[in-house]
């Protein structure tokens, strides 16, 4: 039985912690905050209940794996999961909405052309079609083993872009924002497109193509919910971990990884005390200071991208009036300028017409009777840091406009309102720790490898990293990979490739 030391209670170091557990080790788990679940937060406020994280789930196969391979009890007799249908509402700058079905290409090809025009259905289904060619090439080394050594075969781009005549010479589309231009030759696809990568924090007009994997996911394993919100899958992970009788220990700051002998063997917490392992997981983004070294990886390992990682703004509000029956769980409300909005969220500024996400759950767990309604906005923004957040005007000047936008979405939501809730990404550092509250992309492959992340094998033995900061990346389901890849290789041995 080898003890083994988490740091972070966040998804991907849970899901590390109950399979290592399962395998016969002696898990603790140390948190720096008072809960568990990381970024996958809730706040409550007379009645009503909001989600601060993650809105919806995709892939739950990662979640069903996790409780198949850790108990008797399954995910779905844990948490109650629904597919939400339809996945989204998107509103477009020039006034054209649309509906997408959950998990029905044949559904969301004929509500393409229905609401913007014949043949954008088909062009939007053979982008799809390039995307899954894109998944059967990469899924496996991208999301379902450790990085290998020879990472730069990630660094070739598998998307099959169109061959495009540009400029007397022949072109594919190397990046999402190209892909829009030239192959969905629609501004309206092209921001659809683009408001995925941008919910994910990536730059559309520097993100590589292979970003299509994103709406392929999403549009092919569907769109999920958990009633009471996000955090009840949290829970259920957590409650797991506890069946497996791995300890927690809340209020508990790591900061540092002991070194003995070459190799990772404990962790020291606020206040000096020393926690002997055999082995530490690392579940949150590390910090100068906490690994030996200050490095776990280097320039030779993996590519570093320039630039800052975005975080998120939350508008939580608390509304009088009961949800309309044919409200949308998910509406996109689509920037009028969407070239403007990447420039200043990429270049360190305050868009001044986002894209809002805004999230409407039918849940009577949500409110606190059927005469009100609990919506959460949601946009992506700079780090604090480029973007002061903590400045008062600056937060309300920004959650305004956010309120502003999302009345096309919600009627009447001005008047409707009886307390609202601001979250930038200053409160997302001062809670996970994460420098300047970014929240972590998904890997992906391409740009000669400058989105993917740290492997989750470091170079000082015994020392691992699970979580959105390695790899595969940010995300639910990639966080969720992330710890089960560190339990393969725990168990397994380094030369673990992944379950088949």
């Amino acid at each position: 039985m080898a003890r083994i030391a988490v740091i972070g209670a966040g998804t991907g170091a849970m899901t590390a912690a109950a399979r290592l557990a399962v395998a016969g080790n002696k898990v603790t788990v140390y948190e720096r905050s008072a809960s568990y679940g990381g970024s996958v937060g809730r706040h409550e406020h007379e009645g009503f209940v909001f989600d601060t994280g993650p809105g919806l789930l995709h892939l739950p196969a990662v979640q069903r794996d996790l409780f198949v391979k850790t108990g008797k009890e399954s995910l779905e007799q844990c948490v109650s999961l629904t597919q939400v249908d339809p996945a989204g509402r998107h509103l477009f700058a020039d006034g054209t909405a649309v509906s997408l079905p959950n998990a029905s290409r044949a559904g969301v090809a004929s509500a393409l052309d229905a609401a913007l025009g014949a043949g954008a259905g088909e062009r939007w289904t053979g982008f799809l079609e390039r995307a899954r060619d894109a998944w059967d090439r990469s899924r496996r080394p991208l999301l379902e083993e450790p990085l290998r050594a020879d990472h730069q075969v990630l660094g070739r781009d598998p998307y099959p872009a169109l061959k495009q005549r540009r400029l007397l010479r022949t072109r594919q589309a190397a990046t999402v924002a190209e892909i829009g231009a030239w192959e969905l030759a629609d501004a309206r696809l092209a921001a659809l497109l683009d408001g995925y990568a941008l919910s994910y924090g990536l730059d559309p007009r520097t993100a590589p193509a292979s970003a299509a994997l994103l709406p392929y996911m999403e549009q092919t394993f569907g769109s999920w919910y958990v009633l009471g919100g996000m955090r009840e899958l949290a829970r259920a992970v957590y409650e797991r971990c506890v069946a497996r009788r791995v300890e927690f220990v809340f209020g508990a700051e790591v900061v540092r990884v002991v070194e003995k002998d070459g190799r990772a063997a404990g962790v020291e917490l606020t206040g000096g005390e020393v926690a002997e392992a055999d082995r530490v997981v690392l579940g949150v983004r590390p910090h100068a200071g906490l690994v030996p070294g200050g490095q776990v990886w280097g320039a030779d390992d993996v590519p570093v991208r320039a630039g800052s990682v975005p975080g998120r703004f939350v508008v939580l509000l608390s509304l009088r009036g009961a949800r309309e029956a044919d409200a949308v769980h998910r509406t996109v409300v689509h920037s009028a300028d969407g070239a403007a909005e990447q420039e200043a969220v990429f270049g360190g500024r305050v868009a001044a017409h986002p894209t809002v996400t805004v999230l409407r759950p039918d849940d009577p767990a949500t409110r606190p009777d059927e005469a009100h309604e609990a919506v959460t906005l949601t946009a992506t923004v700079a780090a604090q840091g480029p973007v002061d957040w903590t400045d008062p005007a600056v937060r309300q000047r920004f959650a305004d406009a956010l309120v502003e936008r999302a009345g096309a979405a919600v009627p009447g939501l001005w008047e409707r309102i009886l307390h609202t809730e601001i979250r930038t990404p200053a409160e997302t550092e001062a809670e996970t720790g994460a420098e300047g509250g970014a929240v972590p992309p998904p890997a992906l492959a391409g740009a000669q490898g400058v989105y993917l992340h740290p492997g989750n094998l470091t170079r000082l033995p015994g020392l691992h990293l699970a979580g959105g900061w390695s790899h595969p990346g940010g995300g639910l389901a990639h966080a969720g990979m992330s710890g089960t890849l560190v339990a393969g290789l725990v168990v397994e041995g380094d030369g673990f490739r992944g379950s088949r």
